[in-house]
């Protein structure tokens, strides 16, 4: 009986374990320039949840005028994502069964639209890329990118460079 429920015990952890594998090694977006001031940055979460962006034009700061474009680029910062957060991030993700989706998304025929790239690293090591021209693939590609653009004034980052 104790083996028994030593050998039930240690499933159960195993259970646990298992099920609190991330399924995401790596989650990167990047959000395109347009001809107006739409920020620029390409952002990277880990599953422990740290994250880097990497801050061109309008990330931080509000554009007002032409002279903006001059200025240096804005620069690297870091933040560890809230739990919430992230765990909203993984949510979302989780919502759009992203191996189904289209690779891009889009209208050239359309100017002035800022580009979405979003490239998840799965924990098998597969990957899947979509670009989207104007980000408004999906309703729900598009929530994704609101909650994503939106951590960049929901987290505390720090300048790293």
């Amino acid at each position: 009986m104790k083996y028994l429920l030593s050998l039930f015990s240690f499933a159960m952890l195993m259970s646990c374990a298992i099920s609190n594998a991330p399924k995401y090694s790596k989650i990167q977006y990047e959000a395109g320039a347009c001809f107006g001031f739409c920020p620029i940055f390409k952002m990277t979460v880990n599953p422990d949840r740290t994250t880097v962006i990497e801050a061109e034009r309008f990330t931080f700061t509000d554009g007002k005028s032409k002279d903006d474009f001059a200025g240096p680029k804005e620069g690297t910062f870091r933040a560890t994502l809230k739990e919430a957060d992230y765990n909203k991030l993984v949510e979302l993700l989780d919502g759009l069964n992203l191996k189904t989706l289209n690779n891009y998304y889009g209208n050239k025929n359309v100017s002035d639209l800022p580009t979405a790239h979003l490239q998840v690293t799965f924990a098998d090591g597969s990957t899947k890329h979509i670009e989207d021209y104007g980000k408004r693939g999906t309703e729900k590609l598009d929530a994704l990118y609101d909650f994503v653009e939106n951590l960049r004034k929901t987290q505390t980052w720090t300048k790293v460079e």
